[in-house]
């Protein structure tokens, strides 16, 4: 029979996450490397027991009385220096700063960003845990929902707001496609859009997440608390065509007479003993004339049909095809009407638009969430995949979107005026590139992974990084980077950490001090372990939040550490948006300043 490749391959390779990150950056060989080939040694540094007498340089004055965060013991500056013993808790760790600190001034520069997987944080209603007639799989879940929604975020801001977060990043929140996609190399588990990267309509919350109302609710005690709140967005695709999705929408087509090899509701075919869960493309006709009525040929390259063909992502990034996601036309200068399926689907808010290209729609699309909801940001998935200017364009209306907003509710607790935007650009690293100049505020620093490892072990390790950091944030064109130890797409420090308890505190270190925004990966904090990822090794990393394992003594005190250093940095933007200036090499020490706001840490070891 005739098959057309891409949709095939789209199965076999995996959907490897929810395509971003290593699989939407065609990474997957930098990415995918197996965390056992960086394990770490192991080789922590002793921490001081006894009084340390710490030098602060021109930080602070003579006579000047300081605190010790982490203790809350008060000392007064003499002979420039003060001492000082590390509490019993604090991993060798003096943090100092003015007795009476005064109230600083957000900085994204300084900020503690938050990183959830909404539907793997918390479940705070069970009533819309199978949305859309969504199954559980009956074995490990592997690429299932499990039930986490705005509710259950809503719920745990109270648990952020403890942990100096300022910024929550959520994943995409918009409606995913209703049924699955064999995952992993194998196809051995049910892959479904839990993740959020797999839209299906742009314009709506998917139910599995949560009603609108709950969304605006969860936005709105963000803000009462001071979180401003970061949305995750796509715009380089939607998400693959499912076998229910066809059924539900009337799109595509199977070869004549193969209807007899599916059950009434499509989504819930099984393979043959001898089949993986890739096999069910076998009764597809991607030549249908049918799939005219899915995105068509004028939305995006899917090579079926009469759709354009997709080039390798590898030799063309901006029109290439990632984890053969269909791959949306936003460099096309021809307006298009919306695509069939939604034009015909009753609760999508989605209208045609007078003489709009598909870059129109899509920011017309998102920047609506921010019109409607208040939105702080957005952390931008696939940006080197679509093109500079289109994301020029979405930031001008982005800032618009929040501009009537904030006219639009006077009386609302806004934390931002200025709109935010991050953006992943795999493997960018601690450099001004031209992304800057068209849109983002910040990208995401891939380094501090790797460079972080180092650190958990010894502090003063990472003073050369933190002092190249520095140097680059501050050049003479200053910029900024968010960092991070963990990532949905890459590894969890627990697994490099081999589940340490004195490393998954001593990390807290590491990445809370790092110049520049910092991106908490949920569970950072309290040691979530890896899940199961049947033949996709990053599944795991979005395992369901370890809420169970707080009540224990050890993970309690993983936690506890988390909290303070969190709380300091939260005080001090000084520590992320200041320079950085070493004071001593025994006891390892440096200052960090920015106008009024000053600190000096110190780690004292034996």
């Amino acid at each position: 029979m005739a098959t057309k490749p891409l949709p095939l391959l789209a199965a076999t390779c995996a959907l490897l996450t929810g395509c971003a990150g290593h699989a939407a950056n065609g990474a997957l060989d930098s990415n995918a490397q197996p965390s056992d080939q960086r394990a770490m040694q192991s080789d922590i540094c002793p921490a001081a027991t006894k009084p340390v007498s710490i030098p602060v340089g021109s930080t602070f004055r003579e006579g000047e009385w300081l605190r010790d965060a982490y203790s809350g013991a008060r000392v007064q500056v003499s002979d420039g220096q003060v001492t000082l013993t590390p509490a019993p808790n604090a991993e060798g760790l003096i943090l100092l700063e003015a007795a009476d600190p005064q109230p600083q001034s957000f900085e994204w520069a300084g900020a503690t960003v938050y990183f959830a997987i909404t539907d793997r944080f918390a479940n705070g209603r069970t009533d819309n845990d199978h949305a859309y007639g969504r199954h559980d799989d009956g074995e490990q879940d592997i690429g299932t929902f499990h039930g986490g929604d705005f509710a259950g975020l809503t719920d745990r801001l109270d648990y952020l707001a403890e942990l100096g977060v300022e910024a929550l990043w959520i994943s995409p929140p918009v409606e995913q496609i209703h049924g699955w996609v064999g995952g992993g190399d194998q196809g051995d588990f049910r892959h479904y859009g839990y993740h959020g990267y797999y839209a299906l309509d742009f314009t709506r919350p998917d139910a599995a997440f949560g009603t609108e109302a709950e969304f605006r609710e969860l936005v709105d005690q963000a803000h009462q608390r001071g979180i401003r709140v970061v949305m995750d967005i796509v715009m380089n695709h939607p998400g693959y065509s499912t076998l229910q999705d066809m059924q539900d929408f009337g799109f595509g087509g199977l070869f004549e007479g193969f209807e007899k090899y599916l059950p009434e509701r499509w989504g819930d075919w099984q393979p043959e003993s001898w089949e993986n869960l890739h096999a069910y493309h076998a009764l597809i006709d991607y030549d249908h004339p049918a799939w005219s009525r899915w995105w068509g040929k004028d939305w995006v390259r899917a090579g079926i049909a009469d759709y354009p063909d997709a080039p390798s992502v590898t030799l063309d990034p901006v029109k290439g095809s990632l984890s053969f996601l269909p791959d949306f036309r936003t460099d096309s200068k021809e307006p298009v009407d919306l695509p069939a399926f939604l034009a015909e689907k009753d609760d999508s808010r989605a209208r045609n638009l007078p003489n709009a290209t598909v870059r129109d729609y899509l920011i017309q699309w998102h920047s609506d969430w921010v019109r409607r909801f208040g939105i702080d940001g957005f952390r931008v998935d696939t940006v080197k995949h679509v093109e500079p200017e289109a994301w020029a364009q979405l930031k001008v209306a982005a800032q618009a979107a929040l501009d009537d907003y904030r006219a639009d509710h006077p009386d609302a607790v806004l934390p931002a005026e200025d709109f935010w935007m991050v953006g992943e650009v795999f493997p960018h690293s601690v450099t001004r590139s031209h992304y800057y100049d068209n849109g983002f505020d910040a990208i995401i620093n891939f380094d501090l992974q790797d460079d972080a490892l180092a650190g958990a072990e010894c502090l003063p390790d990472m003073d050369s990084i933190y002092a190249d950091y520095s140097d680059a944030l501050h050049g003479d064109t200053p910029f900024n980077v968010m960092s991070y130890i963990s990532s949905h797409d890459t590894r969890l420090f627990s697994s490099e950490a081999h589940q340490d308890p004195q490393l998954q505190k001593r990390v807290a270190a590491a990445l809370l001090f790092s110049p520049g925004t910092v991106q908490v990966f949920y569970g950072d904090e309290s040691g979530r372990a890896d899940g199961p990822n049947g033949s996709d090794p990053h599944q795991g990393t979005r395992s369901d939040m370890n809420w169970n394992a707080l009540e224990d003594p050890q993970t309690a005190a993983i936690l506890a550490h988390w909290r303070q250093l969190g709380q300091f940095r939260q005080r001090h933007p000084a520590i992320g948006a200041g320079r950085h200036q070493k004071l001593s090499e025994s006891p390892y020490t440096f200052s960090r300043v920015s106008d009024d706001d000053r600190v000096v840490i110190a780690f004292a070891r034996r």
